[in-house]
């Protein structure tokens, strides 16, 4: 583990958008139902939010609490710098038969930046001028060719982008002032389609809204099943010395998602920040599209192998799978069960709350969070993940095939309103269908392949009515936040 590096002096912070205050200040909820008491010295600092470092190491712990737990989030009191102005980053670039691509990516980089290309094995040889190129005789896959690259950075910080994305002006200096905080390891871009064109297919309208790679945005800090749990490997800024050997070589898929969880669970942060762009070119063909969204799907049982029930479907407490159970059962007592689940959930948060001014005020607002996040988690659980064993039992269960249909529109329509898509809403609950079918495949494929139902299994959260959905909803001590 690394040991606590605080943010350093003229570093900003703010509260994140979705963190409320409460209670006068003493207390701080936020995405997910994360909770946070703050003693008087926290609350003095948290007042003054934004807040541009001193070099106060109050300050310093406090905004350290706080972006750990994505309660705050960086700001900067000036302009990032110039993409032209940044010299201490290389970028790699793994690339295989794109050679257009790889020559539009190639003049998008500024034009002073060391640069490495490293060819796996493509068809015809790639030469760039501008380049250190890198031969692999052999194709070793991304994460290979993503590490012979690192292997060749002189450089404090290292972007590994890939072939088929185009940078937005600005990506580079954007992300570069995110590594000014000792703790970070690796901060990613926001992953966009490409622009809307007259003309665009169906799919292509869907993928731009809605493509796996395109997290969203809000500025989040990446962790397990927090509200953004990785970030793909299209786009990346990286502290070279924290990132080891890279990424694992064997892994062909979810390599990148490998990387992300292993730098946190050695303590390093690894941030999502959309403000910095790039844009991806999104497979949009429905045979390559739906069998790229199987492959992602493949790669959860090597992830959980590895990382356990970090890849899980769903996270549940016996309250939420209550709760599920009962709605799902479509039973004349599923009400009257799903209200004493909710109400034993608001009853453990109000005790969990006892140091608020308004208990019960903060665990109805949190328990209602957590219920919807139970309603959404299972129907998405239930179309995605699960649909090939929720097909099999609706072929002979009526109520089964009611839930599925209720669930496959429900969660699309909502989904609809949530993205608001340019495609129409027919269309576009169509396309997540597919979407999710192909990915569900693709996981039940990797699983076979794996003997192994690890990837498949939910992740328990025992008795504890903080933890998921109201994850990372818990006091905790420090010396200047959560003193008891």
């Amino acid at each position: 583990m690394i040991p606590e590096l605080l943010p350093p002096s003229g570093f900003g912070v703010r509260l994140s958008r979705r963190t409320e205050v409460r209670d006068g200040g003493a207390m701080l909820t936020g995405r997910s139902g994360s909770v946070l008491f703050l003693s008087a010295p926290a609350r003095g600092v948290v007042a003054r939010l934004p807040l541009v470092l001193s070099d106060d190491p109050t300050e310093a712990r406090v905004a350290r609490e706080l972006l750990d737990r994505g309660l705050a989030e960086p700001c900067w009191p000036g302009p990032p710098p110039a993409d032209d102005a940044v010299a201490d980053v290389t970028v790699v670039i793994p690339v295989r038969d794109r050679p257009l691509e790889l020559a539009r990516l190639l003049r998008s980089l500024p034009t002073g930046i060391a640069v490495v290309v490293v060819d796996d094995a493509s068809r015809d040889p790639v030469h760039a001028s501008r380049a250190d190129v890198v031969r692999l005789d052999r194709n070793a896959g991304p994460a290979a060719a993503r590490n012979a690259g690192l292997a060749r950075v002189r450089t404090p910080y290292v972007a590994f982008v890939d072939s088929d994305v185009e940078p937005v002006p600005g990506w580079l200096g954007l992300l570069r002032r995110h590594l000014d905080d000792p703790a970070v390891a690796l901060v990613a871009p926001r992953v966009l389609g490409r622009e809307e064109r007259v003309g665009d297919s169906w799919l292509e309208r869907y993928e731009q809204a809605r493509s796996s790679l395109d997290l969203g945005a809000d500025p989040a800090v990446v962790r397990v099943h927090g509200p953004v749990s990785y970030v793909p490997g299209a786009c990346l800024l990286g502290r070279v010395d924290a990132l080891g050997g890279g990424f694992d070589e064997v892994m062909r898929a979810g390599e990148d998602v490998d990387l992300v969880w292993r730098l946190g669970r050695d303590g390093w942060t690894v941030r999502y920040a959309p403000e910095a762009h790039v844009r991806h070119d999104h497979r949009t063909r429905p045979t390559e599209w739906m069998r790229r969204k199987a492959f992602y799907g493949t790669s959860a049982a090597d992830l959980a192998a590895r990382h356990g029930d970090a890849v899980a479907p769903l996270v549940v407490a016996p309250w939420s799978l209550v709760l599920a159970g009962a709605l799902l059962a479509q039973r004349r007592w599923s009400l009257p069960v799903a209200a004493l689940a909710v109400g034993a959930a608001a009853g453990g948060a109000t005790r969990k709350l006892d140091r608020s001014a308004q208990p019960l005020r903060a665990a109805a607002t949190l328990t209602v969070e957590g219920t919807v996040a139970t309603v959404w988690q299972t129907a998405s659980a239930l179309t995605r993940h699960y649909w090939p064993a929720a097909v099999a039992v609706a072929a002979f269960s009526p109520r089964a095939r009611r839930a599925l249909l209720v669930a496959a529109v429900a969660e699309g329509v909502a989904d609809y309103v949530r993205v608001r898509p340019g495609l129409d809403p027919v269309r576009y609950v169509v396309a997540h269908r597919l979407d999710d079918a192909a990915y569900g495949v693709g996981l039940w494929v990797g699983a076979a392949r794996a003997g192994s139902v690890a990837a498949l299994v939910p992740a328990w959260r025992g008795f504890d009515p903080f933890r998921h959905p109201f994850r990372g909803l818990r006091r905790r001590t420090s010396v200047a936040v959560g003193e008891r």
